[in-house]
Order: C-alpha cells, then structure tokens, then sequence
C-alpha cells in the first residue's frame, strides 16, 4: 500500500519559521496586551455598586476567553516546537515566556473569583437567569464557591508568593535529585530512565540486577528525598490549616468535581475483586517458570511474538475501527492523519512520551509520539486521538465550559484506546499473538487497580502521619511496603519499599493526590464502553453528548444523566471492573 499519510506533522499553518516566527512574537504581544485589559477591567470591576452587572459579567467572561486562547495557543505551540526538537534553545526561551503569560492571567483570575465571592446568593442566582452566563452557571458558581472557601485575596497572593520559593522550590528540587540519580549496573551507569527500560528485559537476571541496583540508587539520597517529601506535605497541611481544611482528600475531590463517597464505592469494589487479579499474576509467574513474581518481574514480557504495523496501517486500523462505533470519531481521526496533526516520525531528537495538545484559535488538535510499529504504538495513537475527540466534541462550547478535570480527561483517551485494542486482540493470527496482545490489556488493568491503588493507600496513611510530625525515611519505605501487600493482595515474592522515592507523582505540585483520578477515568470509561457495546453503533451521539458535558457538572451528576447510574452506589463499579476480569478470564483459559 503506497503511503498516503504523513508522519511528519504541520506547524507551519499556526505560525511560519518555527521558534523564529515574526508571525509568533507579534501573537505573544498581542496575548499581552490582552491580559492586560483584563486584568484592568477587573482591577476596575465593583460588583454590586454599578447597574447592568449581568451585562459586566458577560464582558469580562469574553475578555477572558480572548486572553486565555492566546495564551493556551502559544502554549500548545511551544510544546510542539519543543517536543518535535529538543535541542531547540529558542523553544525553550519562548517556554518561559509562555509561563509567565499564563501566571498573569491567573493572578487577574484570582482577583476575579475573589470579587464573584462578593456578590449575595439572590444577587446571583438574578445574574445567571438569561444567555451565556446561564451556559456557564455551573463552572462561575463553582469558582465563586472555591473562592469563599478560601483566604482572603490579600492572603491567597502571600501564600502564592511563598510557594514560589518553598513549595514549588522542594519540587524543583525534586527533579533536580532525579536528574542526578544514576543506576550503576556491572559497568553501566544508567539514567532513571534508561534503567526503567530495562525492567521489562526477557533475562531475569536482567531486571533483577537492574531492581536492586535501582533499590541501592535510590537509597542512597533517601535522606534527601524524605525531606522534600515532607516538606511538601507540611507546606500544603499548613495551608490546608489556614483555610480550616481538615480533609486532605477536600482540594483533590473538589478539582475532580467528585464525592469522597463515590472513592469510597470505587475503592471498595476494586478491593472485593482482587482475586482474579491475583490468579493472572500467579499464572504469570507459572508461565515464566517461577513460583511467585517479585515487583521487577510484573513488566516481564511472556511470549516473543508481535507483530509489527507500518504507521500507513496503523493509521487505516484505527480509522477502520472507529468507524464500526460510530462516523463522526471516524471521520475526525481520518482529518487528523490527511491534515498533517500528527507527529510519529521515529528520529533522533524528539522527547519522549506523547501528548495530545488543542489550538483554541484555530480549532485544531496535535498529536505527539514516537511510531515504531508495535502494538503498543497503535494503542497509544488511538489514545491521544481520543484525547483529539474530546477536544472536537466540545469545539463550539465557551472555553470556560471546556475545562474538564483530571478524572475525566482520560475518558475519551480510554475508550479510542480500548477499541483498538480489543480490535487488535480479536484480530490476532496466533495463539501466541493473541495472549501478547491480552496481556497488555491486563497490565493496564493490573496498573490502574492495584498499583495506583497502592500509590493512594500509601499517600492516605502518610499525610495522617505527618500531621502529628516528620516522617522518617525507614516509616516511608514502611508504610508503602504495606501499602503494595495490600493493594496487590500479597501476590508478590519480593516489593519496592522505596517506590514512594522514585515515583514522581507524589512530589508533583500542581496537583495533589495524583493517583485516584487515574483509576476513575479508566474504570469510568470501561462502564461507558460497555453499554456502547450493548447499544453498537447509534451509541456515538449518546457519547458525544457525556464528553460535551464532561466539563460542566460534577461526575455524579454526569453519571446520572448520560448513564443513570449512581457512582456513590457500587453496582456502576462492579460492572466495570467485571470487564477486565474478563479479560484475565480469557487469558487464563488460554493458558490452561
């Protein structure tokens, strides 16, 4: 088949000369500028002391969609200037630029949720009767409501101040420790990530060399990594204290737009359906000849089959089975390999990883990776496409109603993903192939329901003991040893005591508890796509219309219009996590 598809996306369409564009520097000026209105307007803004405030309120939110689609189209721009070539400097300038743009959007944005506080609840329900201001009632109400919750605005800017240097600061430094973290392996020294790699090695003797050295690596700076860990909890207790925050769980739930008694349900049905998992990974070990796995063994490739797709027929698979869900999926995947979105080209230069990333003012998505031809490289470009068909399906909302959370942003990405993978295993031509590709889908299953479940358990007990004080090195590694028996129901020989040093998601700053919103979107996804089955192809409407709402309610109310179900309740969940046990169903009967 003659290839018809570029691997090599455009940029050229957004702005001409790449990190040098003229075009470029006059749009970063011109988001400046922007901002600054805004920021005036607000600074001039007197709620309740001036006539038509509907008609105010309505100004300053287009004001702020202008300024916030500058800033996020130059932000979507330099990650893909970036990310296509690493050892583009002027890429990494214009970052830093791009940054600061966006912190002063955000101080003008916080001066704007204070005064939305200001304003009585009559006075404010009156504002939200009529027009786009109805439209936005849920996302304005909710950062009123965020807002009064807070300190003052005098108090949040001191505290923001502070951060600058202490909280981000010790997270900087994590990344600084990482970066001088190196793996001494017989005679190699290895980087953090050249080392991971080597986790999933055939040789046993590999991964287990690799672990210890990885354990011994990580040990040695433990001092270092605890005190980091500990200031960046104690950083956020404090202020946690401040606001008279007594739930640590209060800011992450209230950023997922979710109940702690619909975590509560999740968690519970995840720990009352462990024992299939467990037997997956008893045959695993049985497979690779062994009694139990240890934690170097769960990335352990069995079988030596795979099979190998060009990006031409990568690309016409993924098309190929959007299509038996639904047209518009299809078609917008189809768009985005004709128009040029898409990155794969396998080069030198190019970062790791993939993204997906959205240009507001052009309604465009872009897509990141690196296609070798596995199936894992097909199943990560189903994922980010899904990502693209979230941002598609919510093109003609106001930005403000676009905002999804964290727990919900993988949806989508799930769903592309699982059918293409489900596709791919129906699809396989043997045996061999056919447990290679199931086996991959049970990882992300295994990974999602007990790793991360072992990262919140961990995280959970930690907090309620650094409130009484500092937590030493020896209690960390403690306490996320009990946390991976649990979470993993004593299925392995050997655990990682010190995986809460070498996790990055425990020391991130933007978000706190970066672990439950993993499983929720993927378990929230797999239910969707269970009834999408159950109703075939007229679902896709169905599902356009969850996405398009996926930023503008809370998921249990999401949950109850488009499902009618109840996440608080288990019977959502249950199905859900059914669904990948029949996959470890499948597999085992395969392997009898």
């Amino acid at each position: 088949m003659t290839n018809t598809y570029s691997d090599v996306w455009d940029l050229e369409v957004f702005f001409k000369g790449g990190s040098s564009s003229p075009e470029f520097a006059d749009h970063l000026k011109a988001a400046s500028e922007e901002i600054a209105i805004f920021k005036q307007e607000v600074a001039d803004w007197k709620p309740n002391a001036q006539p038509n405030q509907s008609s105010k309120l309505e100004y300053l939110v287009e004001r702020f969609e202008g300024a916030a689609k500058k800033v996020r189209q130059a932000g979507a721009f330099v990650s893909c200037l970036h990310a296509q070539n690493t050892d583009d400097k002027k890429a990494g300038q214009l970052k830093a630029t791009v940054t600061e743009l966006s912190a002063s959007l955000q101080t003008a944005l916080t001066i704007f949720d204070q005064k939305l506080s200001s304003f009585s609840p009559d006075v404010w329900n009156g504002l939200l009767q009529d027009g786009l201001l109805k439209e936005l009632r849920f996302v304005l109400t909710e950062r009123r409501k965020r807002a009064a919750e807070r300190l003052s605005e005098k108090e949040e800017s001191v505290i923001n101040a502070l951060s600058v240097d202490g909280y981000h600061g010790w997270g900087q430094m994590y990344d600084l420790l990482v970066g001088t973290t190196k793996i001494q392996y017989k005679e190699e020294s290895l980087s953090v990530g050249q080392a991971a790699n080597k986790m999933s090695d055939t040789d046993r003797s590999v991964r287990k060399g690799i672990f210890k050295a990885w354990e011994k690596a990580w040990e040695e700076k433990e001092d270092f990594y605890a005190k980091t860990l500990n200031h960046l909890a104690g950083f956020r207790l404090n202020v946690y204290k401040l606001r008279s925050w007594e739930d640590v769980l209060k800011e992450p739930l209230d950023i997922n737009r979710m109940k702690r008694e619909t975590l509560d349900a999740m968690w519970e049905v995840i720990s009352e359906n462990k024992e299939p998992f467990v037997r997956f990974l008893n045959r695993k070990a049985h497979l690779l000849g062994l009694e139990k796995l240890s934690w170097y063994d769960l990335d352990a490739p069995i079988g030596s089959a795979e099979s190998k797709m060009s990006y031409q027929q990568g690309a016409d698979f993924i098309v190929e089975n959007f299509a038996q869900f639904g047209t518009e999926m299809a078609r917008f995947a189809k768009k985005a390999f004709e128009d040029h979105w898409i990155e794969a080209e396998d080069r030198p230069g190019k970062a790791p990883g993939g993204f997906h990333t959205f240009f507001p003012e052009s309604s465009q998505s872009r897509i990141f990776m690196t296609y070798s031809g596995s199936p894992a490289n097909v199943s990560t470009l189903a994922h980010e496409l899904g990502h693209g068909f979230h941002t598609y399906a919510m093109r003609d909302l106001h930005l403000l109603n676009r905002n999804y959370a964290m727990n919900v942003a993988e949806t989508a990405s799930t769903f592309a993903e699982m059918i293409v993978s489900d596709a791919a295993v129906k699809n396989a031509q043997t045996k061999e192939e056919k447990l290679g590709l199931l086996e991959d889908k049970i990882q992300r299953s295994i990974a999602l329901l007990m790793n991360i479940h072992a990262r919140f358990l961990f995280e959970t007990q930690f907090y309620e003991e650094r409130k009484q004080g500092v937590v030493s090195p020896e209690r960390l590694a403690e306490l996320m040893k009990h946390a991976q028996e649990e979470a993993y129901a004593g299925a392995l020989e050997e655990y990682h005591p010190l995986f809460w040093a070498s996790k990055l998601h425990f020391f991130i700053t933007g978000v706190p508890f970066y672990n439950f919103p993993y499983t929720f979107g993927y378990l929230f996804s797999v239910g969707i796509y269970a009834m999408a089955l159950e109703s075939g192809k007229g679902y896709e409407k169905k599902y356009i219309a969850i996405l398009k709402d996926s930023a503008s309610m809370t998921v249990e109310e999401l949950a109850q219009k488009h499902l009618n179900v109840d996440l608080t309740e288990k019977d959502f969940w249950e199905k859900a996590v059914r669904m990948c046990v029949e996959d470890v169903e499948e597999f085992l009967a395969l392997t009898e």
